[in-house]
């Protein structure tokens, strides 16, 4: 396993539309162990693999608090269906936009089917918290950040916040 850097806007290759992934093998596990150990060195709770430069559909959640048993959940070519009609208002933030957070609107429950960790097909309803997580991470999948939902000006803000982040990251580790 191997802790991958995870892209931020403006990198071109996030707005990348992510291809099927053919059989879930050992090189695809490989990936998907690498993406949740670089999501949890980035402190995320989603990674999508095309947030760390691999254009293909595969997702890694773990929604577990701190004080819990980890609970991860790993999706391959996974599609969502039967959205609720009902939008709930969440606080997103991404680790590709760092230190940015806003409210977005998304159906509180929609049914996602996938391949997980072994290459089992899996079909199942998500709501609340899980239900945000894999839109937001599925949204990843087809070259969307949660800031594309934002106005223009919100959206230019938190381009500019990261790229001004990104150089005094580069000007400290250059001292």
């Amino acid at each position: 396993m191997a802790i991958r850097d995870v892209l931020t806007v403006p990198d071109p290759r996030l707005k990348q539309v992510s291809k099927p992934v053919d059989k879930v093998d050992d090189a695809l596990r490989a990936l998907m162990d690498d993406m949740l150990e670089s999501m949890y060195a980035a402190d995320g709770i989603g990674l999508a693999a095309i947030q760390i430069g691999e254009p293909v559909r595969v997702i890694v959640i773990d929604l577990a608090r701190e004080d819990e048993e980890p609970n991860v959940k790993y999706f391959v070519n996974p599609v969502l269906s039967e959205p609720s009609e009902q939008l709930e208002p969440y606080e997103e933030g991404c680790l590709s936009v760092p230190t940015v957070y806003d409210e977005i609107e998304r159906p509180d429950r929609v049914r996602v089917t996938y391949l997980d960790y072994n290459g089992k097909e899996v079909s199942e309803i998500a709501e609340g918290m899980y239900a945000v997580c894999i839109q937001h991470e599925m949204d990843h999948l087809e070259g969307v950040l949660f800031i594309d939902y934002l106005s223009r000006l919100k959206r230019n803000r938190a381009v500019q916040k990261v790229k001004k982040l990104e150089k005094e990251k580069e000007r400290d580790d250059a001292a």
